[in-house]
């Protein structure tokens, strides 16, 4: 017989309680982003925790971020590079950086990111033409859902070969299965995960975890 779990309120309290190693900075961060109208838009502390956990199996080193709002991914990825690593931390707005930043540097890992303020395609290109080409080890894209397909190409061209690229919000809570949502940010989730699903440049995994969460390892 075949369970699908349905994961209840009761059931997400337990697994945080039971697995969740959350820092006290990291609370804290998160539960002051919890205060802002955009608060939404923070992953779930379990994956951060997941993506410490990749970071760490990957023995990665050189970490790319494509949408960093408060910082809270940015502190779980800095906090699993090795004292020598470095997360490059790309997003437009610096204020909700700045949140961020106080909490990096209360961690002792603020020497480890380095932000790039401004235009994520910008930003990006600019990697590129630094000839920053395949020296990453592992990219999370959590930015403007329009631009997805535009960041996930970035991040083909500047991960290395058997480097990881996470996609979060890749099942935009349920709209993406549901034909009557034709939103902008919609219609573009559905496309990149369609196209990623018969990209032959990656193996995959999409998992319905947190809102979900898309593997892609470039081969």
């Amino acid at each position: 017989m075949i369970h699908h779990l349905k994961i209840t309120q009761d059931i997400l309290t337990y697994v945080r309680d039971i697995s969740l190693r959350e820092t006290n900075t990291l609370k804290a961060l998160r539960n002051e982003t919890l205060k802002m109208p955009e608060c939404n838009m923070q992953i779930l502390p379990e994956q951060g925790q997941f993506m410490a956990l990749l970071v760490r199996l990957m023995q990665a080193k050189k970490a790319l971020e494509i949408g960093v709002f408060t910082g809270y991914s940015s502190l779980c990825v800095a906090q699993a590079l090795p004292d020598n690593g470095e997360l490059i931390a790309c997003d437009n707005n610096a204020d909700w950086v700045n949140i961020g930043r106080k909490y990096w540097q209360q961690a002792g890992v603020e020497h480890k990111i380095s932000t790039m303020i401004g235009s994520a395609k910008d930003s990006l290109q600019q990697l590129i033409d630094e000839k920053l080409e395949g020296s990453f080890d592992i990219a999370f894209i959590d930015a403007d859902k329009e631009n997805y397909d535009t960041y996930y190409e970035f991040a083909l061209k500047l991960v290395r070969k058997g480097g990881l690229i996470l996609l979060d919000n890749m099942l935009w809570s349920g709209a993406v299965v549901n034909s009557s949502i034709t939103d902008t940010e919609t219609e573009s989730l559905r496309a990149l995960n369609k196209k990623i699903s018969t990209d032959e440049r990656i193996d995959l995994s999409l998992l319905p975890f947190a809102d979900g969460l898309t593997l892609a390892l470039k081969r």
